[in-house]
């Protein structure tokens, strides 16, 4: 698979926060289509809302774009199905894809006005899916 083959195609995204013990912080999940790659910069990921999803005239003009590393491990062809998050109210049916990212903090007490610093890992074994 190349870069080029993610546009236009839909995602389910899981994301797992870690601190710097290791500990989960969060856990969210993200569902979108990928609007454009590159190699430098990653994948743009037009995320689902709820009223995107619905269809309802309270979406946004614009929705939000997520972007992800430009690496492929993470990325796995999806099982059919509905896929929704209580969180945000978006589903996504049937996606292409399904891809999982660990996040790791890798600093403490970052002083304000200073960046915090994450070390983004794909998850490279194919997520279980309940059935």
């Amino acid at each position: 698979m190349l870069l080029s083959d993610l546009t236009h195609k839909t995602c389910l995204i899981g994301l797992t926060y870690f601190d710097t013990d290791g500990r989960v912080l969060k856990q969210s999940q993200l569902c979108g289509s990928v609007v454009n790659v590159d190699a430098e910069m990653g994948i743009s990921i037009e995320l689902k809302t709820a009223a995107s999803a619905e269809g309802t005239s309270e979406q946004p003009e614009k929705p939000p774009v997520f972007m992800l590393p430009a690496d492929l491990s993470a990325w796995f062809k999806a099982p059919r199905g509905r896929y929704s998050d209580p969180e945000s109210g978006a589903h996504i049916t049937d996606p292409d894809y399904l891809v999982t990212w660990d996040i790791h903090k890798t600093r403490d007490n970052a002083e304000d006005g200073q960046q915090q610093w994450w070390q983004w890992s794909p998850r490279t074994v194919p997520p279980q899916v309940n059935g």
